[in-house]
């Protein structure tokens, strides 16, 4: 199964270099069948841009997933801390094997009323925005 994650554009283009191969996150998706991440690029680039497969999923408190991640972090200890401040949990979805599409898809073109996620939304396998 797959699951659309929207990423700021700055991240994205650092998955891209293979500078970041942690994908953070403060709650993560309950169904353990989830095994790659479709990226939706945020505005103002707005576009599902590729996707990669989940190496393996990493909980643990902010301080020692930062100890574990931070060489391919792909962003700064301020920022990974600002984003964690006053939570005792953090994800961090290690980056496997990455595509990079070579037209990125417009999920506004598809799909009516397309709202991006606010933490992940999941894709069955007849979903438009995986089968193009």
């Amino acid at each position: 199964m797959k699951i659309l994650l929207s990423i700021k554009p700055e991240f994205v283009e650092q998955i891209f270099k293979g500078k970041k191969k942690f994908e953070y996150r403060k709650s993560i998706f309950a169904n353990h069948e989830v095994s790659s991440v479709v990226i939706y690029s945020t505005m103002p680039v707005g576009r599902i841009v590729g996707e990669f497969s989940i190496s393996q999923v990493l909980m643990d408190t902010p301080e020692q997933i930062w100890r574990d991640t931070k060489q391919k972090s792909g962003i700064t200890k301020t920022f990974y801390d600002l984003y964690f401040e006053n939570r005792n949990k953090a994800y961090a979805l290690e980056i496997g094997e990455l595509t990079e599409y070579k037209t990125p898809i417009n999920p506004y073109e598809l799909i009516d009323g397309f709202v991006p996620p606010q933490s992940f939304r999941y894709l069955n396998e007849n979903s438009i925005l995986i089968n193009n």
